[in-house]
């Protein structure tokens, strides 16, 4: 649960620097694909950090 976490916060900042053109063609295409993730990227930081809490939350040691 902990690679979907990072997985997702390494995709926040994707978004992040695609909403604000800072990676150049790359990111109109992933603006054309996840439009509403360029406009709100804190989505998927916020579900990136649900991830890690139901991690911790679920792991047996």
């Amino acid at each position: 649960m902990y690679f979907v976490a990072a997985g997702l916060v390494v995709l926040s900042g994707l978004f992040y620097a695609a909403g604000n053109h800072e990676i150049g063609s790359l990111g109109a295409d992933v603006c054309r694909y996840g439009g509403s993730f360029c406009d709100n990227p804190h989505y998927m930081l916020v579900a990136g950090g649900l991830a890690a809490a139901w991690g911790r939350f679920v792991s047996v040691r």
